[in-house]
């Protein structure tokens, strides 16, 4: 595990939790400087996706690892946690568990799925050899970069980072995120007094995730945004403008 704390010393803390098969450097690219102008950053690297030699173990274990941080050099506090993606699992497992305190839970687009272990076995088995196969060849390469930059919005530059991530995180680490996400189960109408919750909700990804998000969590801070999963934070200016300010909205309240 790496802990980068970037950005002003003496400004309210703010985690930055990166998703799939990420490090916070590709993840938090395109807003990373822009949030340490403002705010005291954690920037998270988990186990398989820190340069190290570690392979990515499950979510709990790497939580726990996160909680400690938190408890020994933050006191067992922090103002804000923001999660890309699967990264909001672990904001999400932080609340739950009650063993540090987060004064806003910032959930970015996530799916919150969770199944069974065969489903769960049965989904990594299928889709971890997608995510890497486009590395195989330069056609495979050139194809998923142009679909990058058309889904995301994303210009050359961060879409080449991106598409490194898949090559050089090790398939091991990829299977055990991807698979113990789905594994890790959240309660129903989570409510935790003086922490509030929010999401940035990406209406493109439909419905039935706005549904995921009030059944797990009371009277969420809901911001939807006419965008795809996660535009905002991989390149789209004009949607990573209005999250930036939603996000210092958020951090602004009182709890």
């Amino acid at each position: 595990m790496k802990f980068d704390e970037m950005g002003k010393e003496d400004a309210k803390t703010l985690m930055l939790l990166p998703g799939t098969c990420c490090d916070y450097q590709t993840n938090f690219y395109n807003v990373i400087d822009r949030l340490a102008a403002k705010y005291h950053l954690i920037c998270v690297n988990y186990d398989g996706f820190d340069g190290g030699g570690e392979i990515f173990p499950d979510i709990i274990t790497v939580t726990e690892k996160i909680e400690r941080y938190i408890k020994e050099k933050h006191n067992g506090r922090l103002d804000g946690a923001l999660g890309s993606s699967l990264g909001s699992t672990f904001v999400g497992q932080l609340i739950l568990r009650k063993n540090v305190h987060i004064d806003h839970g910032i959930f970015g687009s996530p799916d919150l799925d969770q199944s069974g272990k065969f489903a769960a076995w049965l989904q990594s088995k299928l889709v971890v050899p997608l995510l890497t196969s486009f590395t195989k060849s330069e056609k495979k390469q050139r194809k998923t970069k142009e679909k990058l930059k058309s889904f995301f919005l994303m210009d050359d530059e961060a879409a080449d980072r991106f598409m490194q991530c898949f090559s050089r995180f090790k398939p091991e680490s990829i299977k055990n995120e991807y698979y113990t996400d789905l594994l890790t189960q959240l309660d129903k109408d989570i409510y935790v007094e003086h922490t509030k919750v929010h999401f940035i909700y990406a209406n493109k990804m439909g419905e039935k995730y706005l549904k995921r998000y009030k059944k797990y969590f009371r009277n969420p801070d809901i911001r939807e945004y006419d965008m795809q999963h996660e535009q905002w934070v991989f390149g789209a200016e004009k949607y990573a403008a209005p999250v930036l300010e939603a996000i210092d909205e958020f951090m602004n309240m009182p709890v």
